[in-house]
């Protein structure tokens, strides 16, 4: 009896600091969060975004029962700086998380930081983490120090492994200075080395972890994290979708996680949850286009995984809550994964820091189908590994002169063999998002006010942020994680 009171006040308090519009028809305790995070998925890689070749039922259905996003990105274009910017709201630069930590790191996700897991947690919230991990893989960095109460996965890019890019093939030169690639649980290795026919079988683990953590905490509130393994090369897919699609293995790997998909959403249903969860479904950058066919495609956008084009960071979103979000509708306003975190906040009656800014922004307007709403940035810094490459704002896009990778018309790899790219510069660049998404027109000396519009809201990010383009140092950046 003393448990069920405790229960009850504690759902009580948390109600009393929702926000009406959530609170709205009689809910009974504050929302379920899932986030499912895929790795190098193109714009175009799922149904609602035009993919071909495959089908993705369970991404429709949940497009078709919810909302999707247009104008979405992730923080960046590269995997450790991307997933630190989702789970705490800022941009990499700001914490010190840039590129992709490779398993001779010492630094990782600085324990000071909040997390949406800890927020949630905070808020009495069981917390998990399924999945490709990449915020660093020693003790004090893994999940568990940053509000999970579960881990299970890689803690980094599966290709950071001593193996070659195709079976049978002599390993990379390159990838022989890596270690073993171990499987994680909790602070645990329980596998140390990690073979193709394990990596196989990830997105099965992932799914059946993530539908039994639902099974077990139907019944309190939950945050539940799904950043999968897949799509990034080397790829696998179990023998449950092997050879299914038109597109060949990539088709098929994206059809294994539309299944996971399906899995997570008839779990939710099974126990009677359905209403009570936002699920979100989004990536972490665009595709690695020099593989080819083992990787996706960012059509119609520029670009693609590496570059601050919209192809490396415009990402495909679908977020789905029954009777909160609208259903088969569509937002073309510019959001970001970082207005995750203080969107949550919002919806479970969160506290943000005030001594430790972020940047991401409430977008639960945007979300709720509001008359009216509009994306609530003035500006948007692309920055790529310290560099910033880019600003912009809802229509426009401002490019400054950096050196980028592109294929340059070559042909791509094939069959999980990639070719090198070429690198080549773009200068002071003006892009007209609106009608040119597509970034091909330099649209600079027709619009001189604009330019220096977003030349001085760069300018002032930079002495925020810093920039090694310029060589400028920021005032407000804070270290990552560091051992002692």
């Amino acid at each position: 009896m003393i448990r069920r009171t405790a229960l009850f006040s504690l759902l009580s308090f948390f109600l009393l600091t929702l926000p009406s519009s959530v609170l709205a028809k009689g809910d009974t305790r504050p929302p379920n969060i899932v986030v499912i995070f895929i790795d190098d998925m193109g714009y175009a890689d799922i149904g609602p975004f035009g993919a071909k070749g495959y089908e993705t039922p369970h991404l429709d259905r949940m497009a078709k029962e919810g909302r999707i996003f247009t104008d979405f990105h992730s923080a960046t274009a590269v995997c450790s700086a991307s997933r630190a910017a989702l789970l705490t709201g800022c941009y990499p630069e700001r914490i010190s998380i840039r590129g992709a930590l490779p398993p001779s790191a010492k630094h990782g996700l600085n324990p000071d930081e909040t997390t949406i897991a800890e927020l949630c947690k905070q808020q009495g919230y069981a917390t998990a983490v399924y999945g490709k991990w990449h915020l660093g893989h020693l003790q004090p960095f893994l999940p568990l120090q940053h509000g999970f109460d579960e881990y299970f996965g890689l803690p980094y890019s599966n290709d950071m492994w001593p193996q070659p890019d195709v079976q049978g093939d002599p390993v990379p030169k390159g990838r022989l200075r890596y270690p073993n690639l171990p499987l994680y649980e909790g602070d645990r290795i329980v596998s140390e080395e990690v073979t193709a026919e394990d990596q196989a079988q990830l997105t099965t683990w992932y799914t059946e972890r993530a539908v039994h953590f639902i099974d077990r905490n139907s019944e309190r509130p939950f945050f539940l994290y799904l950043p999968h393994t897949m799509v990034h090369v080397p790829i696998f897919v179990s023998s449950k979708f092997k050879g299914k699609s038109e597109q060949g293995l990539y088709g098929d790997v994206v059809m294994e996680l539309d299944w996971s998909v399906g899995q997570v959403l008839e779990a939710l249903k099974r126990n009677g949850i359905d209403d009570q969860t936002l699920v979100v479904f989004t990536s972490d950058n665009g595709p690695w286009l020099n593989y080819g066919n083992h990787a996706g495609s960012a059509e119609p956008l520029r670009e693609g995984k590496g570059t601050m084009f919209e192809g490396g960071y415009r990402e495909p979103c679908v977020m789905r809550w029954p009777k909160k979000i609208p259903a088969g509708t569509k937002c073309d306003e510019f959001a970001t994964t970082m207005d995750l975190l203080p969107t949550i906040a919002k919806l479970i009656g969160g506290k943000l820091s005030t001594d430790r800014p972020i940047d991401g922004k409430d977008i639960w307007p945007l979300m709720a189908g509001e008359a009216d709403a509009k994306s609530p940035y003035d500006a948007f810094f692309c920055y790529y590994s310290g560099e910033l490459r880019a600003v912009r704002d809802r229509r426009w896009k401002l490019h400054f002169p950096h050196r980028y990778r592109t294929l340059a018309g070559k042909k791509p790899g094939q069959d999980g063999y990639r070719v090198s790219y070429s690198h080549t510069k773009i200068g002071h660049e003006l892009f007209d998002l609106k009608n040119d998404v597509g970034e091909t027109t330099n649209v600079a000396d027709a619009h001189p006010e604009i330019v220096a519009r977003l030349k001085k809201q760069a300018e002032q990010m930079r002495g925020e942020l810093g920039d090694r383009l310029t060589k400028r140092t920021g005032s407000q950046v804070r270290p990552a994680g560091a051992l002692e």
